[in-house]
């Protein structure tokens, strides 16, 4: 991938020698993965005899002490939470090579061998001659040890419609039907408007060594490009899946009940927000997640730039009844959060009814606020919250501090049918910060979950939505139950950690 920067793996699965728990860099244990002395980025999954082998691209994002480039580093995980560090998996090439960044690509097993295809990227080759970007090839018997295929190099023909130096992110898979591996690219076409170029490219091969390139696989005319192209089948229906940095930063799927399509945009087409980037997708045959990155943000910021690369996130994929996809939090990730912690109540503003297991508050025409106690740094937040009609919204507020001046805001609107991350104070007239699209009916109960981990938080709701963001510029507080214009009910709301 080239938005920015790298990663891949194996292990016997016997988690035990290097077990390693990580939490916001340093601790023991961290529900979103991180290196401790650098940035995961762009993950590739592979799912191998019970076990996730997460390569991901590496940056380290200190050209001073580690040099330039990226190489794929490899982990392997049962769970999620608990992760073996294989350490480097294939390493980054001197300045003059074509691989000096290790860019994203995929893993595939045949005959007891592994391939992994991968990007090439030297941006020092432009304008020489030079592609800036090639598909490249390394082989291993035990997905621990690779060698490079030097010989292999696969790049866009130089007399076909493709650019040269954009050419990236390989995914490879069989395709039975054909009988034969196909390989899906991200490309660009030479000619046309710059930000309408982009296509998912498409090459065949017998034997995973020769490869043709053919029609484009799809070229629907939306986006610069297609980062980042997966593609997998539940039941009979196809999706593909790419992420785009043009129109806006976030992962999209398309579906489509054949590999010629037509692919059908669904009403909600993407996984997650902005923050959330470069899903890629791995399964046993029963359950199948998204394995993504929560970018981290220029100089810890609220409002800073956002970076490339991050923490791991990882939803569970879930296809409803039409086809379409939602997400939801794993299972195994919320295994380790057991222990209730006991709430206070504080009323901060307006009346509240608060009884065993149900809270509410009356709220017409005003705005009304109930303290719940210090949040842990690390935790898991739930709650059943039903909103009455004609009610303008209601939520939770994290870390929110005791004169109520500062906190942030997961926010339910029914008016606008959508779930919000808002924070405050605010810079001036800044919005809030995102939205998914959610269904909020009066009368209906939504489930709000929170993950929580040092700056990191993922919200889902009704275990179909997911939303993920940065919390840096507060810290601590406490948890909070609002209601705005209307009436809510607060229903099983519990902190575990």
């Amino acid at each position: 991938m080239q938005a920015l920067c790298i990663a891949f793996l194996f292990v016997r699965c016997t988690i035990s020698k290097l077990r390693v728990h990580i939490t916001a860099r340093e601790s023991i244990m961290s529900i979103f993965y991180i290196p401790h002395d650098g940035f995961a980025a762009d993950f590739i999954p592979f799912y191998h005899e019970a076990c996730y082998h997460l390569f991901y691209l590496k940056d380290y994002r200190n050209i001073a002490s580690h040099g330039e480039g990226t190489p794929w580093f490899h982990l392997v995980t049962r769970d999620f939470v608990d992760f073996e560090e294989l350490g480097e998996a294939i390493p980054r090439g001197a300045a003059d090579s074509q691989d000096l960044w290790i860019f994203t690509g995929s893993v595939i097993e045949h005959d007891k061998l592994f391939h992994i295809y991968y990007t090439g990227h030297n941006s020092h080759f432009a304008n020489t001659g030079k592609p800036v970007q090639v598909i490249m090839h390394a082989t291993s018997s035990d997905l621990k040890s690779w060698t490079k295929d030097i010989e292999f190099g696969l790049g866009a023909p130089a007399s076909s419609e493709y650019e040269p130096d954009d050419w990236r992110d390989p995914f490879v898979f069989r395709n039975d039907e054909q009988s034969e591996y196909w390989m899906l690219i991200a490309a660009r076409r030479k000619n046309g408007p710059s930000r309408h170029r982009g296509l998912i490219a498409l090459a065949s091969s017998p034997d995973l060594h020769q490869w043709r390139i053919r029609e484009p696989f799809w070229a629907p005319n939306l986006y610069y490009t297609h980062e980042c192209p997966d593609l997998f089948r539940i039941g009979e229906w196809w999706y593909l899946v790419y992420s785009t940095f043009s129109e806006r930063h976030v992962t999209h799927y398309r579906m489509s009940k054949s590999l010629d399509g037509p692919w059908l945009a669904p009403a909600n087409d993407a996984f997650d927000t902005r923050a959330y980037y470069a899903a890629k997708t791995a399964g046993d045959r029963k359950k199948r997640f998204a394995f993504g990155w929560l970018a981290t943000r220029e100089n810890e910021k609220d409002d800073g730039h956002w970076n490339w690369g991050g923490n791991l996130v990882v939803h569970e994929i879930m296809q409803e009844v039409d086809g379409s996809l939602s997400v939801r939090v794993p299972e195994s990730v919320m295994a380790p959060f057991k222990t209730q912690v006991p709430m206070e109540f504080q009323p901060l503003l307006g009346q509240w009814e608060i009884q065993p297991q149900k809270i509410s508050a009356r709220s017409v025409g005003r705005f009304s606020v109930l303290a719940l106690g210090n949040l842990p740094d690390r935790c898991i937040v739930e709650a059943q919250i039903l909103i009455a009609a004609d009610t303008a919204n209601a939520g939770l507020l994290v870390r929110m501090d005791d004169r109520l001046e500062n906190y942030y805001q997961v926010r339910l609107e029914p008016g606008n049918q959508r779930m919000v991350f808002d924070r405050w104070h605010r810079n001036g007239d800044q919005p809030f910060i995102f939205e998914r699209p959610l269904k909020v009916q009066p009368g209906k109960p939504v489930h709000l979950l929170l993950l929580i981990d040092g700056t990191c938080i993922v919200c889902y709701a009704d275990r179909k939505v997911a939303l993920s963001c940065r919390m840096y510029q507060h810290r601590t507080g406490q948890l909070g139950l609002f209601v705005s214009e209307g009436f809510a009910m607060f229903q099983n709301v519990t902190v575990k950690i």
